[in-house]
């Protein structure tokens, strides 16, 4: 009897175990690959799905996510014989579970393979300069190979990028040169720029302190004639209002007398090396005593007043 009750837990654990193993809970990324016997009958999707014990398996496991492979370096030949060691990085999506599982042994040794080969006929095609230049032509020629290829294997390639494009030693060091020339080259062209622009910014800036001083010379010389033509001007004027008040004044002719002997007292007073002396002495004599009497009265005028 308790052999019987033991065989019936046995059993029953057994047959626990049995359906909790049969018991799937597939997630929402993934895609499961049944196969019955051998052969595939079905893609499980997400949810709660019961397999048949010692009948149906998983036969494999498709994750849906988007994916990426990072391959190692491949040495390929540009069009002029330069060796070169480059790496790329593929992106790519299972569309198809089915055709993933059963459409190539290795998908991912597969893409690799397809990377290598379609790497070294789009890069054999380019020199070494377009190969350094043109990583987005060679990445869009590669994405397009791939993907095409992959679609029988229910694959999507999204993106191909080329990570790394390692020349030879020297041809990176005759690069270096290349670009350092290059760099100085560049730092001569604008110094020389530089100074060019210096000296004509120099001699725009004398020619323009040389018009400013030539304007200011001429502006000086014609202020000073103006200043001279108007002072000659006024001592004209001066001269002229005297002469028209002395003879709106209508003077006696001892005052006349007067202003000649003045005239003549400036005259041996100046620079002159010739004086000029009337002839007619007797005139002046006269002259003289009629100047005479025209000081004394007015002095017995003058003081007259004061008493």
């Amino acid at each position: 009897m308790l052999a019987a009750i033991i065989s019936v837990s046995v059993i029953a654990v057994l047959l626990i175990v049995i359906l909790a193993c049969s018991i799937r809970v597939v997630k929402q990324t993934n895609k499961y690959i049944i196969e019955r016997f051998g052969a595939y009958i079905k893609t499980w999707s997400v949810g709660i799905h019961f397999l048949i014990p010692f009948i149906d398996r998983v036969a494999k496991k498709v994750s849906m996510k988007e994916q990426l492979q990072d391959f190692p370096p491949q040495p390929v030949i540009t069009k002029d014989n330069v060796t070169m060691q480059i790496d790329t990085i593929v992106f790519f999506q299972v569309t198809d579970p089915q055709l993933y599982t059963y459409g190539v042994e290795d998908p991912i040794i597969g893409i690799s393979a397809l990377c290598s080969t379609t790497l070294r006929n789009i890069i054999g095609e380019l020199d070494l300069d377009q190969t350094l230049t043109s990583r987005d032509i060679i990445n869009a020629k590669m994405r397009n190979i791939l993907d095409e290829a992959t679609d029988a294997w229910g694959i999507k390639v999204n993106r191909v990028e080329v990570k790394n494009i390692l020349p030879p030693k020297d041809i990176r060091d005759a690069m270096e040169r290349q670009m350092r020339a290059e760099r100085e080259r560049r730092e001569k062209i604008l110094l020389a720029e530089g100074n060019k622009q210096s000296a004509i910014l120099n001699a725009e800036g004398e020619k323009r302190a040389a018009i400013l001083r030539a304007e200011a010379d001429k502006e000086s010389r014609i202020r000073r004639a103006e200043g001279e033509a108007e002072s000659i001007l006024k001592i004209k004027n001066a001269e002229a209002q005297g002469i028209d008040l002395l003879n709106k004044a209508n003077p006696i002719q001892s005052v006349l007398a007067l202003k000649s002997l003045e005239t003549l007292s400036d005259i041996g007073n100046g620079q002159a090396t010739k004086l000029i002396v009337p002839s007619d002495m007797s005139a002046l004599s006269s002259l003289t005593a009629g100047l005479t009497e025209v000081v004394k009265t007015i002095t017995e005028s003058k003081e007259a007043q004061k008493k």
